[in-house]
């Protein structure tokens, strides 16, 4: 019986860095110009009307998925966002636990990734540590 070796992950190209940032870039720009004009102040995007039980079920599960669909939207905004700063101050591309090069496969798949897929599957395993 062999042992496998652990097989490093490809190192980023430098050449890669300006098609990654683009990438981030235009992910970005698409979901800024989804962004909505802000609603007002406790103003809900399905109006309750008076209607049957069902009926006002239905605009709250509706006002329930469009909350939760906003708060998505913001948070890859931020993942986003992030990224883009990790350019800015030269740590894109390295793990922000161990601090080790994320592979090029796994940036390329996912340009905003913070950790190497070892920290990662570390912190899927153990979401609490």
């Amino acid at each position: 019986m062999s042992v496998n070796p652990i097989v490093q992950p490809q190192a980023l190209d430098p050449e890669q860095l300006p098609l990654l940032k683009a990438m981030l870039e235009q992910r970005l720009r698409a979901l800024e110009s989804m962004e909505a004009a802000p609603a007002v102040e406790g103003e809900l995007p399905v109006s309750e009307v008076e209607s049957s039980p069902l009926d006002r079920a239905t605009v709250r599960l509706l006002n329930d998925l469009s909350r939760e669909a906003a708060g998505h939207h913001a948070a890859e905004l931020q993942v986003l966002r992030h990224a883009l700063a990790r350019f800015e101050d030269g740590s894109y591309g390295l793990c922000e636990v161990c601090g080790q090069p994320i592979g090029a496969s796994r940036l390329l798949a996912r340009p905003e990734a913070r950790l190497c897929i070892a920290c990662q599957t570390r912190s899927e395993r153990n979401p609490r540590a």
